[in-house]
């Protein structure tokens, strides 16, 4: 997984959740941080399976330390 580290103005990251929507943490959950809300939403389209099998149920999207929205599952819809 690739992880985004340098200083903007806003900062905008993930926060991992397990799946009663406590603070999930880990080696194998980078704490990635990004420029825009593009670039955060682009990336975990790319990464969710990773989070997932890491131990991440759900992630919560922050622009520096606001919600912007979430918790969003991060298991597939079921059939």
């Amino acid at each position: 997984m690739g992880v985004v580290s340098q200083t903007w103005n806003e900062t905008w990251t993930w926060r991992y959740e397990d799946t009663a929507g406590q603070p999930v943490s880990g080696e194998q959950l980078p704490e990635a941080r990004f420029p825009s809300q593009a670039e955060a939403e682009s990336w975990v389209g790319e990464v969710w399976r990773e989070l997932l099998d890491a131990g991440a149920d759900a992630v919560t999207l922050l622009r520096d330390s606001d919600i912007v929205y979430g918790p969003m599952s991060l298991h597939p819809p079921e059939a």
